[in-house]
């Protein structure tokens, strides 16, 4: 077994880790995930590895496989235990990755679908579950994305041919996870330093 196979199957586990707690906490109500942001991240995740695995990614695309299938399946759950509350911005992500993919088929340009695919998930993947966490950041699970950020890190190592094509999304993807735990932090900061200030 070579080393990209260990990595690949290293990141496969480390996100496994991350998604038991996440979906326990949902099952649980203590999570509340915005399905809008889960059924973005299906489809964009969905579309990345198509492209991966058309350029050669190797066991660093199989990541990005298990987020597209992982994505759909919280997407279902979220839609009886999450936040539903879907706005027009929310609409237009999921509209955009679907824009991304018929480029991908129409242009057979996978360089230029990868980066509209990476902006959407920066941009509109992520707004929902930014816009929502900013007066619920106890609503979501920190730790899931502090994992799936470092299980990136490991499939990024373990693509085959490692370009822009197959990088740049999972790359973008380990950049927005991290700001999302940072984010958390410190609204979670804010909130209590305000209720104490409150007292």
């Amino acid at each position: 077994m070579d080393i990209k196979t260990v990595l690949g199957a290293g990141s496969i586990v480390l996100a496994l880790v991350g998604y038991f707690p996440y979906v326990r906490n949902v099952v649980k109500g203590k999570t509340k995930p915005h399905a809008l942001s889960w059924l973005v991240w299906a489809v964009l995740s969905a579309i990345a590895f198509a492209i991966q695995v058309v350029n050669n990614g190797g066991a660093g695309a199989w990541l990005t496989g298990l987020a597209a299938l992982a994505s759909i399946g919280i997407f279902f759950i979220s839609l009886k235990k999450g936040e539903t509350n879907i706005l027009f911005v929310d609409w237009l992500s999921l509209l955009i990755a679907t824009v991304a993919l018929a480029l991908w088929f129409i242009t057979d340009r996978p360089l230029l679908a990868v980066i509209l695919i990476s902006s959407v998930d920066a941009i509109g993947g992520f707004f929902p579950t930014f816009r929502k966490s900013f007066s619920k950041p106890y609503e979501e699970t920190a730790s899931l994305y502090f994992i799936y950020a470092a299980s990136l890190m490991l499939s990024l190592a373990a693509l085959r041919n490692f370009d822009l094509v197959n990088a740049l999304y999972p790359g973008s993807f380990v950049l927005i996870n991290l700001s999302m735990v940072v984010f958390l932090g410190v609204r979670r900061l804010q909130l209590s330093s305000s209720s104490i200030s409150n007292d």
